[in-house]
């Protein structure tokens, strides 16, 4: 398997890094039939160091990067438009997947029950998002919660979902309600990213600062990309990157789903 620890590392802030080299690990394992369709693709990056193949259409909503995924040459196909509205025929995909997304989208509902139009019946959609553990987890916020700050506490978890741009954070059984309604049935659901590894990346916000500075100036997020300039940090991130799953404190849950 790739080291998928380092490569994200090399290309991102390592908060997001590990997270994202997480959830690359557990796509190895799965069948993704053609055609396979990448919803809320963004500029490319995880695709392009998830997959072996390239994959057939990737959809954005946004201009910018959706034009960088065209420069990686990781998708046949590239759409501009919004999840709710897709400009493909009835059942046409034999796979989807949405890594980090559904959690950022107001008009979720919607944008499930397209999915399910153009995916072709018992075909997978596999996801991930950050479930009910995500907010209570969170590491300042408990801390307020200890010395009986609470006004302090929910204050900080808002603050924080709303640099993290999340509209929901439900459990599995919200999840399977939802996804049911849509033309969905649940495969699989794994929670995962403990409170530790969560902690590392609410942390990672703040200490990466550096590096949100360094892009401004250079559009990359490391100025050395050599294993050798990680390895410090990729020793500290490997005993979260290899924790057991599932967690049943984990803070994002991985679905695999199909379509009824």
């Amino acid at each position: 398997m790739k080291d998928f620890l380092y490569l994200h590392t090399r290309d991102l802030p390592y908060f997001r890094a590990l997270l994202r080299a997480v959830e690359s690990r557990f796509y190895q394992d799965l069948e993704i039939p053609s055609p396979t369709l990448d919803l809320g693709c963004g500029d490319g990056h995880f695709a392009q160091l998830t997959f072996d193949r390239n994959l057939e259409v990737g959809l954005d909503p946004w201009t910018g990067p959706i034009h960088e995924a065209g420069k990686r040459q990781v998708y046949y196909l590239l759409t501009e438009a919004d999840g709710a509205h897709m400009p493909y025929p009835d059942a046409h995909f034999a796979s989807a997947i949405s890594n980090s997304v559904l959690e950022h989208i107001p008009h979720l509902d919607a944008v499930l029950a397209e999915t399910a139009r153009v995916l072709k019946p018992g075909a997978p959609f596999i996801f991930c998002v950050p479930n009910q553990n995500f907010l209570p987890n969170l590491s300042v916020a408990r801390f307020f919660d200890a010395i009986g700050l609470k006004p302090l506490a929910r204050a900080y978890r808002n603050f924080f979902n709303t640099i993290s741009r999340h509209v929901t954070c439900e459990d599995q059984e919200q999840w399977a309600s939802r996804l049911e309604k849509a033309g969905f049935t649940v495969q699989s659901a794994r929670d995962y990213f403990s409170p530790a590894a969560l902690a590392m990346l609410e942390w990672g916000h703040y200490f990466g600062l550096p590096s949100l500075l360094i892009h401004v100036v250079t559009r990359r997020w490391n100025l050395v990309s050599a294993h050798w300039n990680f390895a410090p940090l990729l020793a500290l991130l490997q005993k979260y990157y290899n924790e057991p799953i599932p967690d049943p404190n984990g803070a994002y849950t991985f679905y695999v789903v199909r379509r009824i």
